[in-house]
């Protein structure tokens, strides 16, 4: 006698999809480290490899059949006999059969995923690979999977449904976020009342002692928040292991992505922000950089290109570094490319990392071939947008000959900053403290009503903004102006303020809808006296100072004072 659905009861039925939750993962898991050793397989054959992917298709294939999924048994099955052939000595683990296999491993996932939706067939596509897996064929396998059956029902991939779980435990900690950041004012509302009291000679020392008990608390808890929201880039990095190894054969070109530093971490909706401007890269860098194997071969390389992907923790930040060992930028091609689009008039003029720089303009490219990677002048741009849409950077470096490593610095967290505050008139604005390099005073020459200047700072030219002027705050000009200096990957300028309210920690909020879009403010952050502060585009504000300066003749610029030390910064 069969039990109907109607039959099972609410706990069973509660019960069964914890264990399909548990296999979703488990299979998922499985074939992505399948999907790993088979790449690694492809440029290093070992048996230890192969053993490695045969016990993990044998284990996908028990856990299927323990819960009665027999197309994802019987596929396996055949997958199984091919690489124990592999694993025999009968076949060579060449190219093609690598190939096979990892067409075999999207069957797999997809399998899976349409037994967890109901649908335990095998389909013709996959009935199909099949018998290519069983005939062990030789020659002419595909180098691409055959497409699924449009009828066929798919459940959502299963990193696409595990992070809809991590979004709903991110907005759950984003909550826990918000009220860490309104306790963190009302902390410094707190301490600024008390201080005042305590200056005007009211008794207030065990409420400022009990004060100064809850400040550790108060940051440990703060601490342990963010980092519930941090995340390991390893998944992310190794995502792209295949997408490297597909995208260069279907440019008749051979590569592999090595990984380092995989274990560091960065809040998740950083990470998430960082796939697609990642891969914009690594499609750039297939295309542009990495040669063919007879090039490489001419050029006494090996045929295979090296791509690296590498993370690290560097003075509050991420820098996630792509480097590979292609041709290098070309920089008589991009002079030409500069010419003709007009973006300036005398590249040859141009240091060598302002040229580089050039490549992030939009609509830039140096190919005059179309291709399905690149050659529309659309992706670099896009990547420098969407960083610095983060509060990051990017560089590059390039050697002709020898490759190109572009850099990315990434903030650990979306939420929170160390944030330098300045003053102008009665409005207080904010950039992050990594950004500064130091804070002087404006001279007194140079103290007037115009927008943008240039100082000298040390006998370099420093283009500057007068923040007064580019916001039209309309206050008048006071005696003292102070410039801090901020320094970025396209240049370093200062800007000119009213006085220097130093650093703290500063809770980011994103701007209302009437406020979007405004030239050179990308947040906000309430301060301590429960004002409202606006946090600083530093990167728009650099290229608009940099443009104003080239675009303006100037006299010989003054020299920078150091500041009085009643003028210098200090703790707000």
């Amino acid at each position: 006698m069969t039990t109907g659905p109607g039959d099972i009861s609410s706990d069973t039925a509660a019960e069964w999809q914890k264990v399909l939750a548990v296999f979703a993962d488990e299979a998922e898991g499985l074939v992505a480290s399948m999907e790993e050793n088979l790449i690694a397989l492809e440029v290093s054959p070992a048996d230890g490899l192969l053993q490695d992917i045969l016990r993990g298709a044998h284990t996908l294939k028990g856990a299927a059949a323990s819960l009665g999924f027999q197309a994802v048994t019987d596929y396996t099955h055949g997958v199984e006999d091919l690489l124990q052939a592999l694993l025999d000595g009968r076949l060579a683990p060449d190219e093609t059969r690598v190939s096979l296999l990892l067409g075999a491993v999207d069957h797999l996932r997809d399998l899976s995923r349409a037994s967890l939706a109901g649908v335990d067939s095998l389909g013709a596509v996959h009935q199909a690979h099949l018998v290519r897996l069983r005939e062990g064929i030789v020659a002419g396998v595909p180098t691409e999977a055959p497409p699924l059956l449009a009828g066929l029902p798919r459940m959502p991939e299963s990193r696409s449904t595990a992070r809809s779980r991590a979004r709903m435990d991110m907005e759950r900690l984003d909550r826990i976020v918000t009220l860490t950041a309104e306790l963190s004012v009302a902390r410094g509302r707190m301490a600024q009342f008390l201080s005042c009291a305590e200056e005007s000679g009211a008794r207030w020392e065990d409420a400022l002692n009990q004060q100064r008990e809850m400040d550790p608390l108060f940051e440990a808890l703060q601490e342990e928040v963010m980092k519930v929201r941090m995340v390991p880039v390893g998944p992310l990095f190794r995502q792209h292991l295949r997408t490297v190894r597909d995208l260069a054969r279907s440019q008749q070109k051979l590569a592999q992505l090595d990984l380092e530093g995989e274990d560091a971490t960065l809040d998740t909706a950083v990470l998430d922000a960082l796939r697609d401007p990642l891969l914009h890269l690594l499609r750039n860098a297939l295309d542009h950089g990495i040669e063919t194997p007879d090039e490489r071969r001419a050029a006494g390389k090996d045929p295979r290109g090296r791509l690296r992907l590498k993370a690290y923790h560097d003075a509050g930040s991420v820098v996630v570094e792509l480097s590979d060992d292609g041709r290098g930028i070309q920089r008589e091609r991009v002079r030409e490319c500069a010419r003709r689009k007009g973006l300036v008039a005398a590249p040859e003029r141009l240091r060598d990392d302002e040229l580089l720089r050039l490549i992030f303009e939009p609509g830039f490219s140096t190919t005059t071939e179309v291709t399905e990677l690149s050659g529309r002048g659309v992706g670099m741009d896009v990547v420098r947008r969407d960083i610095e849409a983060l509060r990051g950077s990017v560089s590059i470096q390039s050697q002709e000959g020898q490759g190109t490593t572009l850099t990315l610095r990434l903030p650990l967290t979306l939420a929170v900053i160390q944030g330098f505050a300045m003053g102008v008139g009665d409005q207080v604005y904010v950039v992050p403290i990594e950004s500064v390099q130091e804070c002087m005073e404006v001279p007194a020459g140079e103290r007037t009503s115009e927008e943008s200047g240039v100082l000298a700072l040390r006998g370099q030219p420093l283009p500057y903004l007068r923040l007064r002027q580019v916001f039209s705050l309309g206050s008048a000009t006071p005696a003292r102006e102070n410039v801090v200096v901020l320094r970025h990957p396209d240049g370093v300028i200062g800007l000119a303020v009213d006085e220097l309210q130093g650093d703290g920690q500063r809770v980011i909020r994103p701007l209302g809808r009437l406020f979007q879009g405004i030239p050179g403010i990308s947040g906000s952050t309430i301060l301590g006296d429960g004002r409202v502060g606006l946090l600083l585009d530093t990167p728009a504000l650099v290229r608009r100072a940099i443009l104003h300066a080239s675009d303006s003749p100037v006299s010989p610029p003054a020299p920078l004072e150091t500041p009085s030390p009643a003028n210098a910064p200090s703790a707000p």
